[in-house]
């Protein structure tokens, strides 16, 4: 370090202040010069002392200065740290709040969103609930109606029968009142006059035959013969009032009194005759007839959807018959030599067409790949993801090939290569069994891999 002389022309130098700079040293007062007499000699001065005390002047102004600055940046540093963390925690502040105040919205909009949705659920629910009521009170009105039209119906059938029933027995009364007189005289003897008693027992037997035939009905016992013995005695009486009104009266008499034995018993066994079909289920002729033609209508509509199901059968067969023979003859012009060992293998196992099983057994016997696969399939499977992780990890394809595998040396080929001896990096010669010997997995692996590069030199 230089400084520069410390007097100039027999006077001390004074050090330049350069704006505000301070010596850490106490100023030294300039000794006034005194005007010594020629003669006398003047002292003689340190040098190199001053010079050290200047640069020692020099340097602590120098470390001051260096403590000041180091001690205002320190402090420019901390307020711009701590202006930059009280701007960042502003910042973060308002980011906090205004994703606290998003969270909040969104929570808002979505308790909104579930309130609508549970009052459209609530509403809906009102409605279905409010229809399934309806729905059960028309049910139950429907079934009220039905009920009391079925009810109305049963009253007037009730009504019907019981008024027929009565004029039944009211005729049957008639026809007796018409037919008895001329029984009566038919049996008439003044020296026999109990004899009148015959045409009432007559008339009172089949009476209550007719009644046991219906009491008989009632039971849903046999009344086939209580009803054939009240026509034997209506027959009996309507042959004495035929006879006797011939004999005795005009003919009109007789037929009508004949007439009236008969048709009164008659319309009694009518009246039962209804009664017993209608306890038995007996359709009425109308009812036969509609059934007949529902039959006859159900068995043509059963022949029609037999013809079409035969012809749905027949349409299907020979579609499955012109897809299999064109999967025949795909097979034949895609696959040749599978198809070619297929039909052996059908014809050794008795098969008239080749199945799914004999086609897989061809296709692994042949290409020793499941059906959808083969060696192209795969080479291309492969490839396709090795672009895949290409694009993936960004690289080029070309790249993705440079990993080599520990268990093999560079004098193995490996598939659709030609084969380059490429020894290994090694100073000198290379000597017999120089290469470390594989593993048995290795090396057989090596074998395979030979023995397919081989295969794919020669296709």
């Amino acid at each position: 370090m230089t400084t520069s002389p410390p007097q100039v022309n027999g006077h001390r130098r004074r050090i330049p202040v350069i704006e505000d700079w301070q010596t850490l040293l106490a100023p030294v007062e300039e000794p006034a010069v005194a005007t010594a007499p020629e003669s006398q000699p003047e002292p003689a001065v340190d040098l190199v002392a001053e010079a050290k005390a200047d640069a020692i002047r020099t340097k602590a102004y120098a470390d001051a200065e260096e403590q000041r600055a180091r001690a205002e940046a320190e402090a420019e540093a901390v307020r711009i740290k701590a202006e930059g963390d009280a701007k960042a925690a502003e910042v973060k502040a308002i980011e906090e709040a205004r994703k606290l105040k998003l969270a909040n919205d969104k929570a808002q909009a979505r308790a909104i969103e579930e309130q609508a949705a549970r009052d459209a659920r609530i509403a809906k629910s009102n409605r279905e609930r409010a229809e399934a009521e309806r729905g059960q009170q028309e049910d139950e009105r429907a079934r009220q109606e039905q009920k009391q039209n079925e009810a109305a119906a049963e009253a007037e059938i009730a009504k019907a029968a019981s008024t027929w029933r009565g004029y039944a027995i009211a005729f049957y009364a008639v026809c007796a009142v018409v037919a008895l007189p001329v029984q009566i005289a038919a049996f008439w003897d003044p020296n026999a006059w109990w004899l009148v008693i015959a045409p009432l027992m007559l008339e009172g037997a089949a009476l209550v035959v007719t009644k046991g035939a219906a009491a008989a009905v009632a039971a849903n016992r046999p009344h086939w013969h209580y009803r054939a013995v009240a026509w034997v005695f209506a027959f009996i009486a309507a042959g004495i009032n035929l006879k006797h009104g011939l004999d005795a009266f005009d003919p009109a008499t007789a037929i009508g009194t004949a007439f009236a034995s008969l048709a009164g018993p008659g319309v009694w066994d009518l009246h039962e005759h209804g009664r017993i079909r209608c306890r038995d289920g007996v359709l009425t002729r109308r009812e036969r007839r509609a059934a007949k033609k529902a039959a006859e209508r159900a068995a043509k509509e059963k022949a029609a959807a037999k013809l079409f199901e035969a012809e749905r059968q027949a349409h299907l067969e020979n579609a499955a018959r012109d897809a299999a023979s064109k999967l025949d003859a795909d097979r034949r012009q895609m696959f040749p030599k599978v198809h070619e060992h297929a039909l052996k293998l059908a014809a050794d196992l008795g098969e008239t067409a080749i199945t799914p099983a004999i086609w897989k057994q061809a296709k692994l016997d042949v290409d020793g790949a499941q059906p959808g696969e083969s060696d192209e399939i795969l080479r291309m499977r492969n490839r396709a993801a090795a672009k895949v992780e290409a694009a993936r990890l960004n690289k080029p394809v070309s790249t993705l090939g440079d990993k080599t595998s520990s268990q093999r040396a560079s004098q193995i080929p490996g598939p659709k290569k030609t084969r380059v001896y490429n020894p290994p990096a090694r100073p000198g010669r290379r000597r017999p069994g120089d290469t470390p010997k594989y593993v048995d997995a290795a090396r057989k692996q090596a074998s395979i891999a030979a023995k397919n590069a081989s295969t794919e030199e020669q296709k």
